[in-house]
């Protein structure tokens, strides 16, 4: 919530009128993609809940500043190539966003099965080699943890250390 200062000192709440709320979460949302669930939590520490919030909302939709589905796929896309974050961990931040299952989807298509393949690779074979100096199943482990922590499959972690310790 927005506060001012009263002239005694003390900070008191900004009230916002509904037009001065929309304007304030539109250029919000212009700023980056946002989802629902951000711009619900937006609105409500303006002061905005229930049917007031939906409404303005519902405008976002309407004049394009809020799309989900542009959302996940922006999101997906960015985790992917910027952190380099798997499926798995993906998939989880998208459901902290409350996207629904079929934007969850096409947010996940957005990744290029051999790209990530390739990143997982590449992944795998610098922590390999980072944890040199210790007994292979050490390493192994080592290594599986933290890149099933950042959000790969098991399986493909597995794959990608068979063939990093081949290297």
């Amino acid at each position: 919530m927005k506060y001012h200062r009263e002239n005694d000192g003390r900070k008191a709440p900004v009230a916002y009128t509904q037009q001065q709320a929309k304007v304030k979460v539109c250029r919000y949302c212009a700023y980056q993609e946002r989802s629902h669930q951000e711009v619900r939590q937006k609105l409500a520490d303006m002061g905005f809940y229930g049917d007031d919030a939906e409404e303005i909302i519902a405008d976002l939709i309407g004049e394009g500043y809020l799309n989900e589905e542009r959302f996940a796929r922006a999101y997906a896309g960015g985790k992917f190539r910027v952190k380099k974050w798997g499926r798995v961990k993906i998939r989880q931040g998208l459901k902290q966003h409350r996207v629904s299952d079929y934007c969850m989807r096409a947010g996940l298509s957005e990744i290029d099965p051999e790209e990530y393949w390739q990143t997982l690779r590449a992944l795998a074979r610098q922590r390999w080699e980072k944890e040199k100096g210790q007994q292979a199943y050490i390493r192994r482990a080592k290594a599986a943890r933290y890149l099933v922590g950042r959000g790969y499959e098991q399986d493909l972690v597995m794959e990608a250390l068979r063939e990093a310790e081949g290297t």
